[in-house]
């Protein structure tokens, strides 16, 4: 199968409760440090929720334990190498510039001593800035503060600004809401969650897969996968074989 990556969502509506919420962008962004093709990398929070939501998110990141994976206490590691470190610093280095960006936490890189990046949080001002729509590949969420009136429309801004469709969740009370998502999304993720984060299927329990520039959405896991491995052949036998050209049709009358 091809799986080629992802700028993952997490949208929310204003029904959304922000525990939930909070829950499912601390685990879905920085998990293994975000070093996962499925990992949450951007959020879209309505405005009636989002200071609440700010303050939570906050108070997560800022309790992570980060060192050796040797201390299991330890919900943050070091990102993989040198060149995923210089990368993913490029980004931060980026939103810490540009005046469309706002850091609420994190955002110090350190490499003196194996790979180290602080989860970082960018809240963007513009729904198409970069780290809204470029993969990063580590400890990096971008969120972005719509009006909460605005579902509708912020569900046409999560279809159509990230070229990749591999995973994206929807975080809501209201059923209505969900079921709208649902059908709206449904060629912006192959693994679509409700009210959980966008990430952590396990191939033989979760079929797995994304479209557009996510892959071909084979879903490894799952029975559909077998037929990317066949050769498909049709065979045509005729018992009683016709021995001349003419069809009756065509006889005169």
């Amino acid at each position: 199968m091809g799986e080629t990556g992802g700028k993952d969502f997490v949208v929310a509506h204003k029904s959304a409760d922000p525990d939930v919420l909070v829950t499912a962008l601390l685990r879905g962004a920085f998990e293994y440090q975000g070093q996962k093709c499925s990992a949450a990398s951007r959020a879209y929070i309505p405005s009636n929720i989002a200071e609440e939501v700010k303050k939570k998110l906050l108070a997560g990141v800022k309790s992570f334990k980060m060192g050796s994976v040797e201390d299991f206490s330890n919900f943050i590691n070091a990102v993989i190498d040198k060149k995923s470190f210089d990368s993913i610093k490029r980004y931060i280095d980026l939103a810490k510039k540009d005046p469309k960006a706002t850091i609420l936490v994190g955002g110090k890189c350190d490499d003196s001593k194996g790979y180290f990046i602080q989860p970082t949080i960018i809240e963007a001002k513009s729904p198409r800035f970069v780290t809204m729509c470029e993969e990063i590949f580590g400890p990096v969420l971008t969120i972005y503060v719509y009006p909460a009136g605005g579902f509708e429309k912020v569900l046409e801004l999560v279809d159509t600004t990230s070229p990749y469709a591999l995973t994206g969740a929807v975080i809501a009370q209201d059923k209505a809401a969900i079921e709208l998502a649902t059908s709206r999304l449904r060629n912006a993720a192959g693994n679509f969650y409700i009210n959980d984060k966008p990430t952590g299927a396990v191939v033989g329990q979760q079929p797995f897969g994304g479209g557009r520039a996510s892959g071909t959405n084979d879903k490894a896991g799952a029975m559909l996968n077998l037929y990317r491995w066949l050769s498909a052949r049709t065979i045509k036998e005729t018992f009683t074989p016709p021995t001349d050209y003419r069809y009756p049709f065509m006889a005169e009358e």
